[in-house]
């Protein structure tokens, strides 16, 4: 059956959904937001490409925090196609002498209407990374049984840490990681580049609106990294702010004279591969994103990264080997409904990272 369009609409129509769906990756989320992705178009061909500028050198030597990054933005592109009314023709990794060349994304034939990716579209924007603590508010088990299946649909495996002590190793692996880091200038030097000074005009790394001034402790506590470096920047609580309160219910748990309840650690859920390669690194970044966004899109959740200890290669196979089954693991977060100030981020608009390919 034929197209309902003149063939020349068609064209101009896909065309300018693939500068769209452009204008959603961008708000994917990435290590220390260094965004390290490019874009090129070509009629109705999106090109996603890593930017290897923007590695972190020394945390990342290999680029496979990069390749997560990329991975969730290769998603929302995926799912920003569906969204818009087209097929989206996806080739990974498509020619092996440009590693960089990650995917090439078609806007393909019309489609009938996908309510779940409109819905998923509709959250890109609103999924925020929170780096503070979470209210006692339960996570609903459906939710999570269907951020699994989100994952597993794209090969990954999304891991719930239950038990009491495998989750105060993890904290304990990852505080461990921080001191590391913070103790080599190299690795305090790269962070620091990516935390700008308040009043940064920068449109990527992690602005002090992105970070709460004083980090919560939680019991099991995770490191937060210290972008302020001592400095105190951060996004401070509104007056009158009670942690674990919203709207005089005391975080959704019984309702108690007194203090309201402390801010909890959240869900502590690894995300973990089979394998270890390019390829597994984009998949664990498009099963990030789509799990994160349904999540924000069911019940307005988010979460906390805590990547330090799988920065630290002993740190990982370790974990990979204890707490995964001997998976590897590509992301260690925490997962609930945020507690403390409001924290905003930046991105560096389209046109910055888009070419016209010829």
């Amino acid at each position: 059956m034929g197209s309902m369009w003149p063939r020349s609409t068609v064209t101009d129509r896909r065309q300018e959904d693939a500068r769209r769906a452009v204008e959603a990756a961008v708000w994917a989320p990435s290590v220390h937001n260094t965004q390290p992705w490019r874009f090129g178009l070509r009629g109705a061909r999106i090109s996603l490409r890593a930017d290897a500028d923007r590695r972190l050198e020394v945390a990342d030597p290999e680029g496979r925090e990069m390749l997560i990054s990329c991975g969730a933005a290769l998603f929302t592109l995926r799912v920003a196609v569906r969204a818009l009314g087209h097929e989206a023709e996806v080739h990974v990794l498509p020619d092996p002498d440009r590693p960089h060349l990650l995917a090439d994304v078609h806007v393909g034939a019309r489609i009938e209407e996908d309510e779940d990716a409109r819905r998923l579209y509709a959250v890109v924007r609103r999924r925020r990374t929170h780096r503070g603590a979470f209210r006692p508010d339960p996570v609903r088990p459906s939710l999570l049984s269907a951020m699994k299946l989100e994952a597993e649909r794209e090969g990954v495996r999304l891991i719930q840490v239950v038990e009491t002590h495998t989750q105060l190793a993890l904290a304990g692996l990852t505080q461990a990681a921080e001191h590391i880091q913070q103790m080599t200038p190299a690795y305090a030097g790269e962070a620091a580049r990516w935390a700008p000074a308040p009043g940064s005009r920068r449109t990527d790394g992690v602005h002090d609106v992105s970070y709460p001034s004083r980090p919560p402790h939680t019991d099991p506590d995770f490191a937060a990294r210290d972008f302020a470096r001592g400095h105190g920047w951060g996004a401070r609580e509104e007056p009158g702010h009670e942690p674990g309160r919203e709207g005089g219910r005391e975080g959704g748990g019984e309702e108690k004279s007194g203090a309201a309840p402390r801010p909890v650690t959240g869900l502590v859920i690894l995300v973990a591969t089979p394998d270890d390669t390019p390829l597994d690194w984009l998949r664990a970044g498009q099963a990030l994103q789509r799990a994160l966004l349904r999540a924000t899109a069911e019940d307005d959740l988010a979460a906390a990264f805590h990547t330090q200890p799988l920065e630290i290669p002993e740190f990982r196979e370790f974990i990979g080997r204890r707490f995964c089954n001997g998976h590897h693991p590509q992301m260690l977060m925490r997962l609930g409904v945020p507690d403390g100030p409001v924290l905003t981020t930046v991105r560096r608009p389209a046109e910055e990272v888009v070419h016209e390919e010829t």
